[in-house]
């Protein structure tokens, strides 16, 4: 349950308490034992590496921070402590409105816990969400801005009531995604109803060489879809017909909270992924003419 602030209609937000959770890396298969613990306003979001002590390990969760965005979002500091997998808890974070939250961990990666954004946002909840005493600011869009990689192009144009996006991907390979399209106006029971549950997905084709390269040792049918031709080889298939298009809009979501305020704008992504949606964040935040920095309350409807 969220409390309210009673000078702001939108505040900045943190977590009420903190709250442990233990899960298992993607990539390199460890385990990671995590604490999602408050902050005070004006920290933004910060991941914190308690397994390295004999350098900075704070790592705060931005644009400029991404660096490796090949296979899911990979931030590090400049004395190059990183923390990957980053995507689907700030996708949590960003639906929630939670603006300031330390979270430490003793791994390389965040838990992936199911594959989705589930879990956190049962965490979340057990916790609580409190109100801070600050107005929280958010990113409006003012112009079109886009990249385009060969059939890959993103976009974020205005849009300015909150946050819509419009994904598509087409995977011609596996009869049981090939084209999928997706619309979402975020909020935060949108984002519990309709992307949350979302698990991430990979090829059984695509494992063996994926494990060569030392990635996808956590990976499991517990918490990756896996996919083959004409379906998948999950207990209990998809929990949605658009679970695969949801996944991706999800990731988006996270991507897009790389700037640590919500976004007023309409983003629409077709066959991308995380790197270009970073590409985008950078191209955007060159051009001061494209977006301004406000007052969410100044902004929003306060009926």
């Amino acid at each position: 349950m969220t409390e309210q602030n009673q000078n702001y209609i939108y505040p900045e937000k943190t977590l009420k308490s903190a709250i442990p959770c233990v899960g298992v890396c993607l990539h390199c298969g460890l385990p990671v034992h995590m604490n999602l613990i408050p902050a005070p306003k004006g920290t933004g979001i910060q991941f914190v590496r308690t397994d390295i002590t004999d350098k900075n390990n704070v790592v705060p969760a931005t644009y400029l921070n991404v660096a490796d965005a090949r296979l899911c979002t990979s931030i590090a500091n400049k004395s190059g402590v990183s923390v990957s997998m980053i995507e689907h808890l700030m996708g949590a974070l960003h639906a929630f409105g939670i603006t300031n939250l330390r979270i430490e961990l003793d791994a390389p990666e965040v838990a992936l816990m199911d594959g989705s954004a589930q879990d956190y946002i049962t965490l979340i909840e057990c916790a609580g969400v409190v109100a801070q005493d600050a107005p929280q600011k958010a990113l409006r869009v003012l112009k079109k801005v886009s990249v385009q990689d060969g059939d890959v192009h993103v976009s974020l144009s205005p849009n300015k009531d909150g946050l819509v996006l419009d994904t598509m991907i087409d995977f011609p390979q596996s009869n049981v995604i090939g084209y999928q399209e997706y619309h979402l106006n975020l909020t935060l029971d949108n984002f519990k109803e309709l992307v949350g549950r979302a698990r991430t997905f990979g090829f059984v084709s695509e494992v063996e060489q994926l494990r060569a390269m030392g990635l996808a040792k956590g990976a499991n049918l517990d918490n990756v879809i896996a996919v083959e031709k004409d379906g998948v080889m999950n207990t209990g298939g998809l929990r949605d017909a658009k679970e695969f298009i949801a996944h991706k809009t999800l990731d988006a979501v996270g991507d897009l909270y790389q700037v640590g305020m919500p976004v007023l704008g309409h983003f629409k992504g077709e066959k991308f992924g995380h790197r270009h949606v970073n590409q985008l964040w950078r191209q955007l935040m060159a051009d001061h003419e494209a977006y301004e920095i406000v007052l969410l309350d100044d902004v929003l409807n306060k009926g």
